[in-house]
């Protein structure tokens, strides 16, 4: 098995992992306009039930692949998430028929504030990159052991960061403080859970594709600049 990868070509199976990555993504900006009443007292986006995913599947790009490999995801999933929002923002400003009575509808779903757009990309960006150069770091520190503690610990950095950018910046003044910080809370500590409930099935997929790849890549002397390429 290779530790040290400096290979720089995409396997099949890292790009069916890249492909769900990222449809994944695109599917929680999809349903996150959908308010999932939990409780009485406890409003949740839909978006939760799937975006935690996407930190799973990131960390096992990152913990099998590297940070390098990772950091070309995490960008490609936000370049098809700004042309995704472009093209519902086209589609629903081109004039429609007169006998179409869905627009309103369509517009609901699809379109989104200036506000939430930035709110949405920001915190994906800080919280995916974090959550991938802190698992990636701990991984040489540990030696590579240890994977629940680093998964576990690199969510809680980044998803702490999503929920605060995000929810900050799409809500803040806009209602209560309090409430705006009860989002905040409920959410994080929501999707903190989904990756500890989810620790074991994270397991057994890094293993399986370490097996399957047979790779096992630390990331010494790699660059943690989120602008970089290649193989810096």
């Amino acid at each position: 098995m290779e530790k040290n990868n400096t290979k720089n070509n995409y396997t099949k199976m890292f790009m069916i992992l890249a492909i769900i990555y990222v449809t994944c993504l695109l599917l929680s900006n999809l349903v996150a306009g959908k308010m999932w009443a939990v409780t009485e007292s406890i409003t949740l986006p839909a978006a939760v039930i799937l975006f935690p995913v996407t930190y799973i599947l990131g960390d096992v790009i990152t913990e099998v692949y590297g940070f390098r490999k990772a950091r070309t995801i995490i960008w490609l999933g936000f370049i098809c998430s700004f042309f995704a929002v472009f093209v519902y923002l086209l589609t629903i400003a081109l004039p429609h028929p007169g006998f179409w009575e869905n627009q309103d509808a369509y517009a609901a779903v699809l379109g989104t504030t200036p506000r939430v757009a930035i709110a949405s990309f920001a915190g994906y960006l800080f919280g995916e990159f974090s959550n991938s150069v802190i698992l990636s770091k701990l991984k040489i520190k540990t030696k590579g052991k240890n994977l629940w503690l680093r998964t576990i610990l690199s969510t809680v950095v980044g998803e702490g960061f999503d929920s605060v950018i995000f929810i900050t910046i799409s809500f803040w003044g806009t209602m209560e403080n309090s409430v705006v910080l009860q989002m905040i809370m409920y959410q994080y500590l929501f999707k903190v859970a989904y990756e500890v409930i989810f620790t074991p099935g994270t397991y057994a997929v890094v293993n399986w594709f370490k097996k399957k790849e047979s790779i096992d890549t630390f990331d010494n002397g790699v660059s943690y600049d989120v602008l970089s390429w290649g193989n810096k």
